[in-house]
C-alpha cells in the first residue's frame, strides 16, 4: 500500500539513504575538524542517545542555573509573553529550534492548550531523532490535544525549507541559550537565516544567558560531579563506535574556561600525552602532541545592549525582555521588521 505517494520499500530506501548520508557527513566533519590547527569537533554531534541523556542530567545540576532560570521565567511570565503575541493573532505556527526534550516548552504548551480560542500547531526541530521521538511520545501522552509535527534537521535547513509555511503568522522559539553555542559571527548568520525564513511581524522568542559573575558561569560548565566532562568525552565514545576509532578517553581531560570580555565560555578536550588515534572508517591516523587541545563547545553570554544590537543587525526589533529574579537569564521577544 502506498503512503503519501510512496511505497513502503521506497520509504525504507529513503530512510536508509538519509542514515548513510548523515554518517558520511559525520565522518567528513570529524576528519576535517581533527586535521585542522587547532583541532575542533562540532558540538552538534554531542547529541546521540547517550549524549541526550547526559544533557538532561546536566540540566538538573545545581551549578547549571540556565534551565532553572528559564523555568522560572516561563512559570511566572508565560501570560505576559504570550499576551503581546495573542493581541496580533490567535492562530499561528509554533516552531521550536533545538527543541530537545521540551521540558520548559511544556509550560508554554499547557498555557496555550488552556485557551480554547487559540489554534496552533507545534513544530519541534532538532538534529537528534531520538530526542524528537521521545518528545513526541511524551506529548502524545501528556498533551494529546496538541498537533505535533517533529522535524529532524539543522536550524539553517529547517528555516530554509519551512515545512510549516501556510500563510499563518509564526512564532519561533529558540530557547535554552542555544544561540550562545556559536561565535558572534555564527550567531548573526543563524539569526539572519531565521530572519530570511520569517515574514514581517513574525515573532522570535530568544533564550539568552546574561553576563554575570564569571565564577558562577564557569561552575556551570565544570560541575563537581563531572557530568559536563562526561558529556564532552561522550563525543569521543561516539566517534569510536560509529567511525571505528580508538580514542582512549582516559588520555583526554575536559577543560572549560571563561573570558568575561567576550562573554565566551569555551570547552576543550586536552590530550594528556603525545599519541596517535586511528579513525578506521577513513583509514586515517590523527597525531596529537602532548597537551594539544580539541575545541568542542562555546557558550556565549550577552549583555542586554548586545542583545538589542544583535536584533537590529539581524532584521528584528526588541519587543520586551523577560528576566528571572536574579537577572541571570532572559527570554527576549523580538519581532521581524
Amino acid at each position: 500500500m502506498a503512503v503519501y505517494g510512496h511505497s513502503p520499500s521506497q520509504i525504507i530506501l529513503k530512510l536508509m539513504n538519509e542514515i548513510k548520508n548523515a554518517s558520511e557527513t559525520f565522518l567528513q566533519d570529524v576528519i576535517n575538524g581533527l586535521t585542522q590547527n587547532p583541532k575542533l569537533l562540532s558540538s552538534k554531534y554531542f547529541y546521540d542517545a547517550a549524549g541526550d541523556k547526559l544533557f538532561q542530567k546536566i540540566m538538573g545540576l545545581s551549578e547549571y542555573y540556565l534551565t532553572r532560570k528559564e523555568f522560572e521565567i516561563f512559570e511566572n511570565q508565560h501570560a505576559a509573553i504570550f499576551g503581546k503575541i495573542l493581541r496580533y493573532s490567535q492562530d499561528f505556527n509554533l516552531v521550536e529550534l533545538g527543541a530537545g526534550d521540551g521540558m520548559k516548552t511544556k509550560i508554554l504548551l499547557r498555557y496555550l492548550r488552556s485557551k480554547p480560542e487559540i489554534n496552533f500547531t507545534y513544530f519541534p526541530v532538532d538534529i537528534s531523532g531520538s530526542v524528537l521521538q521521545e518528545l513526541k511520545n511524551n506529548l502524545e501522552s501528556e498533551l494529546p490535544e496538541i498537533d505535533v509535527h517533529p522535524i529532524q534537521s539543522t536550524y539553517r535547513n529547517a528555516m530554509k525549507e519551512r515545512v510549516w509555511e501556510n500563510g499563518k503568522p509564526t512564532l519561533i522559539l529558540f530557547l535554552g541559550s542555544n544561540i550562545g553555542n556559536f561565535s558572534l559571527n555564527e550567531s548573526k548568520d543563524v539569526l539572519l537565516h531565521v530572519a530570511q525564513g520569517t515574514q514581517t511581524h513574525d515573532w522570535l522568542l530568544l533564550g539568552v544567558d546574561l553576563k554575570k559573575d564569571p565564577s558562577i558561569i564557569l561552575q556551570a560548565y565544570n560541575d563537581k560531579q563531572g557530568v559536563t566532562r562526561d558529556f564532552n568525552l561522550n563525543l569521543l565514545t561516539r566517534i569510536n563506535r560509529e567511525l571505528d576509532a580508538n580514542f582512549d578517553l582516559e588520555q583526554f581531560t575536559h577543560w572549560p574556561m571563561y573570558d568575561p570580555l567576550t562573554g565566551e565560555c569555551r570547552s576543550y578536550l586536552i590530550s594528556q600525552k603525545e599519541q596517535l588515534v586511528t579513525i578506521g572508517a577513513a583509514n586515517k591516523l590523527i597525531r596529537f602532541e602532548a597537551f594539544e587541545p580539541i575545541f568542542t563547545e562555546i557558550s556565549r553570554k550577552f549583555s542586554e545592549s548586545e542583545i538589542s544590537q544583535l536584533a537590529s543587525d539581524c532584521g528584528f526589533k526588541v519587543v520586551d525582555f523577560f528576566t528571572d529574579s536574579e537577572n541571570y537569564f532572559t527570554d527576549v521577544l523580538w519581532q521581524r521588521i
